[in-house]
């Protein structure tokens, strides 16, 4: 197996090529068990019949956790929009029309979306009092089983030569509530100063699935709470935003 040819680098994981086989080498302080979810995650996925990297190997390179699953030959939605911005709402159709193809699927085996979240607000740093409304927020929304990805963005979808798509990177995969995995997207967008496109993605996929915009946009505190977890200070000031808009709904 050889490790020189490095398609990704991250703050804590490097992804290799090596031929037909793609070899995710995370760091040595990694959290063992995240590296077994995220195995775990891909292997239920799999099983779907989604359009997934197949997962061939988890295993120990020079002492570090590593996971091997088929290498997809293709380019990121992320490159190609930024590459063709006239084929923008092609691509939007496209990666709407793929997220609803994962919600429409079921994985009984995946953690629910509802415990995760509940667990990010109690881990949030807010006042008790937003926690509170939190909290009754998310236990008044509905509970579905539908596959939620939990990152779902243009950089985790590859499109083939032959134009099919393929959803990578599973580490934060749930079953519940699909508008909660639109508020994340939307909000990824968001984060990145997107605007026009997270608008645009929002109306889109409540257009196509018959979702109200008001429902899913009653998930954005929730989401926000739960990525302010990640105590990235460049992003505070928006998330706290859109937590304390409870404070007047």
């Amino acid at each position: 197996m050889k490790l020189t040819n490095v398609i990704y680098k991250g703050k804590d994981k490097t992804v290799y090529r090596d031929g037909d086989a793609c070899i995710k080498v995370f760091d040595e302080n990694y959290n063992t068990a995240a590296v077994l979810n995220e195995a775990l995650n891909t292997a239920r996925i799999e099983e779907t019949g989604l359009n997934t990297p197949r997962i061939r190997e988890v295993t120990k390179i020079d002492g570090k956790w590593a996971i091997i699953t088929d290498f997809i030959e293709g380019r990121t939605l992320a490159e190609l929009m930024a590459e063709n911005p006239d084929k923008e709402d092609e691509y939007l159709d496209l990666f709407v029309d793929t997220q609803i193809k994962i919600q429409n699927k079921s994985c009984p085996m995946l953690n629910k979306i509802h415990d995760k979240m509940n667990r990010k607000i109690s881990e949030s740093e807010l006042d008790a009092t937003t926690r509170y409304e939190l909290h009754t927020r998310l236990n008044g929304m509905k509970k579905h089983r539908k596959v939620c990805h939990g990152d779902y963005n243009p950089s985790n979808v590859i499109i083939t030569p032959d134009g099919e798509p393929y959803v990578i990177d599973w580490s934060h995969a749930t079953q519940g509530n699909a508008s909660e995995d639109v508020a994340r997207t939307y909000l990824l967008f968001k984060l990145e100063k997107k605007d026009e496109l997270a608008e645009k993605y929002i109306r889109l996929f409540c257009k196509r699935s018959d979702t109200a915009l008001q429902y899913v946009q009653s998930w954005l505190p929730i989401v926000a709470a739960s990525q302010l977890v990640k105590k990235k200070p460049d992003e505070r000031e928006l998330l706290e935003r859109w937590i304390h808009v409870i404070d007047y709904e």
